[in-house]
């Protein structure tokens, strides 16, 4: 009946446009169509907002009519300083899974026969109460642990650090920034004081010349990707370093093919060649850095000073100038497969460039050595003096939405309050003691993945992250979060690792809410609710703030900007960041020091934020995978994305047209390696390591080189993370070693001669991108 209504009515306004088309003056039409046009609006909800998927930070206006989201439009390009009127194919598509037939509506509470059903949020939450009060009156709140979403707004994410320490007592909280950018964090911070990029995107888009590496940007990134290849048509010089010739590298000056996980060697092997032949930037190097230059020894000195300069040496904090000698080309070309010729290229472009950007995802920062690696790049960018002016810096590009703010500025972090204050510090956390109104431990909590790794981790929080899918060794990380006496899950569906929950919560979206995100860029950007929150689901901020007052803290919060409040009273980068200004200036990057200060367009133009202003190089010296290649598994597989999906799939899987293009999962095949095997593109293939088994349909590429494997990370079907490695973490950061596994292939031979179906035509011929 509803139909034939609905066709009817079309029928019937058919005919009035074509008797009103054979009637009117064209310009009638036009004031006609205009005042309905209007008319139809007003009956819509338009706020302009910040995108949910990736951290670039696009805005634009979305339109709802109460239920559903009808359209993404570009805003004003003022009000988009980031992206203009550029959008992805998901930030202007993607939003069926707000209205999913599967979305998380009601509270769930497992019930003693292992299955969950409905409940009140007032049944729900006090169970939650009840789970995680028992086991920190029982075990202590160190026995608990946070796990906080990139995908929430800064506010709630200052209080899922908040609830950690006031609430239930444990310096345990963290997010999946431990298994993306944290190595990244961790060098930067360590040579120039901040862990986030130094540029904006203006730099991005007038430099003369780029380092790109383990980023293929015009798919994971694709408005910054858009941006590069303007410059780049217009006579900038983009170097692509990657072991995938990803869809980037079409566009590039030079794409060198290197052995994954040597990323280090062979951007030493660029510094060597700058410094052998006399191309770094001296006045920089003299004027504003240490590290570069062996420190003189005095004439006159003890024995014990001497001992105590060899334990330095041997610390590994000998200067980068002596460090890097030993990365000969030859040396380079045996390790990485980059032969001398292209390493001197690179060299030479890099020095003759006026202003150079370095840019990088988690092809660099995946690693056991995450850390040295970005260091390394860290040196390079220094020693070319490539920062603190207009078109120079350091950019890692940020994947999640939210998680240079939510995943970092905003503290919920093991060993950082908000604004990367050390908890270890007595004077911050009595800082924080006496605005939270508890004791706080001075040491500092597990990192996510040694949340995975510890027995005497009892309870979990998780919010907005699909751990059952994006830990490593995902198989372990199944087991962990079975065995737990108690698990809660915060989120818009009932996931992977929502299925081990004692109670599922249901959060609220991007568009049903209120706050801010803050971009890869450091800028802070209003984020407007557009629709209402669907079914009985809540803010996360609002679940928060109930659960605390149910376990004996009581917040009083009325809105996000009062939280906001807050966070700039206890955060002096944040110390200006208020949401009117948001709104009447259209963003703030960090650090803002007070309602005066306009934000900080570029960092270190005249200081790093280290001790003595001075940027910290730190010598790096060779490191392998943990795991490589060998007889018995002999090719090395690494992982990313691609366009068309995002992270574990939870809401790109919810949108048909997005599924038409990269409907599952694959594998990257060589030709001579499929040749070898007998592969096909179509073909079903198992791949193998130490850890587990996946089998996939190949798709038959010389993207990939061919003693090497890429598969997406986007499906649970497949679930790459049975392969990768949990235990070998970096040292400094914890991330762990994504990009390296070890892995055996071979055709499973099911009787046909291939599903060929199992690939779209989209994905067959598009390129895939790497993060």
């Amino acid at each position: 009946m509803q139909r034939a209504k609905k066709q009817a009515m079309e029928n019937a306004e058919h005919v009035a446009e074509g008797v009103a088309a054979g009637t009117m003056s064209e310009g009638k039409l036009f004031d006609v169509a205009t005042t309905i046009g209007d008319k139809r609006l007003d009956d819509l909800t338009v706020e302009d907002t910040t995108c949910g998927y990736c951290a670039v930070g696009c805005r634009f206006d979305l339109y709802s009519d109460g239920e559903e989201v009808l359209a993404a439009r570009p805003a004003d390009e003022e009000d988009a300083p980031v992206n203009g009127i550029s959008t992805c194919v998901k930030g202007k598509f993607s939003y069926g899974f707000v209205n999913s037939d599967d979305r998380l509506t009601s509270p769930l509470v497992r019930d003693d026969d292992g299955e969950f059903r409905t409940a009140t949020w007032d049944e729900a939450l006090s169970r939650v109460a009840a789970g995680l009060g028992g086991i920190k009156e029982e075990h202590g709140g160190e026995a608990l642990s946070v796990i906080a979403s990139s995908k929430a707004t800064n506010e709630e994410n200052y209080l899922m650090g908040k609830f950690a320490r006031q609430v239930l007592g444990t310096n345990s909280v963290d997010n999946c920034n431990r298994l993306c950018h944290s190595s990244t964090v961790a060098g930067l911070a360590k040579t120039f004081g901040y862990g986030a990029a130094s540029v904006s995107m203006g730099d991005i888009e007038e430099t003369d010349c780029y380092l790109i590496t383990g980023s293929n940007t015009t798919e994971a990134h694709p408005v910054i990707g858009t941006r590069i290849k303007q410059n780049v048509r217009d006579g900038a010089d983009l170097l692509v370093f990657d072991p995938r010739e990803v869809q980037i590298a079409e566009h590039a000056t030079q794409y060198s093919r290197v052995k994954p996980g040597y990323d280090a060697v062979w951007i030493n092997g660029i510094t060597r060649y700058i410094v052998n032949n006399d191309l770094q930037d001296e006045e920089f190097l003299e004027e504003r850095t240490t590290g570069f230059e062996p420190e003189e020894e005095p004439e006159h000195d003890s024995a014990d000073d001497r001992d105590q300069r060899t334990e330095d040496r041997d610390a590994g904090r000998e200067a980068v100038k002596q460090a890097v000698q030993e990365f000969t080309p030859e040396r380079v070309e045996e390790i990485t497969g980059v032969p001398p010729e292209e390493i001197a290229s690179a060299a030479e472009t890099i020095a003759a460039a006026d202003t150079c950007v370095f840019g990088w995802t988690l092809g660099l920062t995946e690693h056991s050595h995450g850390t040295e690696n970005v260091m390394a790049m860290a040196n390079l960018a220094a020693v070319t003096g490539n920062l603190g002016k207009p078109g120079a810096g350091v950019s890692p590009f940020r994947g999640q939405n939210n998680v240079q703010g939510g995943g970092g500025d905003m503290g919920p972090l093991p060993d950082n309050f908000p604004g990367y204050q050390d908890i270890g510090k007595d004077e911050v956390r009595a800082k924080f003691e006496k605005a939270w109104n508890c004791d706080i431990s001075p040491e500092y909590g597990y990192y996510t993945t040694q949340m995975f790794l510890n027995d005497d981790v009892r309870g979990m929080y998780i919010i907005g992250e699909n751990a059952a899918l994006s830990e490593p060794g995902v198989n372990h990380a199944g087991e962990v979060l079975e065995d737990l006496d108690f698990l809660v899950v915060q989120d818009l569906f009932v996931n992977e690792t929502a299925e081990y929950a004692d109670v599922v919560l249901p959060a609220c979206s991007f568009v049903e809410k209120t706050g801010t995100f803050t971009n890869t860029d450091r800028r802070v950007q209003m984020v407007k609710q557009v629709m209402e929150p669907k079914g009985d689901s809540r803010p996360d901020w609002k679940i928060l703030q109930d659960l605390a007052g149910r376990m004996g803290r009581e917040w009083e919060y009325d809105s996000t900007a009062e939280i906001m409040e807050e966070v700039n009273s206890l955060t002096p980068i944040y110390g200006g960041v208020t949401h009117d200004r948001i709104e009447e200036e259209g963003g703030l990057q960090w650090p803002c020091w007070d309602e005066d200060h306009p934000g900080t367009e570029r960092l270190y133009e005249d200081e790093f934020d280290t001790d003595d202003g001075k940027a910290h190089l730190q010598a790096v010296g060779f490191s392998e995978p943990a795991e490589t290649p060998d007889d018995e598994y002999p090719f090395s597989l690494t992982t990313g994305r691609v366009l068309y999906q995002y992270h574990t799939g939870t809401m790109t899987h919810r949108e048909e047209g997005i599924m038409e293009y990269t409907p599952s999962d694959f594998v990257e095949i060589h030709p001579e390696t499929a040749e070898e095997y007998g592969i096909r593109a179509g073909d079903r293939v198992e791949i193998e390591s130490r850890r587990g088994e996946i089998t996939v349909p190949a798709q038959v590429t010389d993207r990939v080189a061919p003693d090497n494997l890429f598969v997406p990370i986007h499906f649970a079907e497949s679930a790459v993370n049975q392969l990768t490695d949990e235990e070998h973490l970096d040292p400094e950061a914890a991330t762990p070693e994504f990009k390296v596994s070890a892995v055996r292939i071979r055709r499973v031979d099911d009787g046909d001669d291939g599903d060929t179906d199992a690939l779209s035509t989209a994905t067959r011929e598009a390129g895939t991108g790497d993060d």
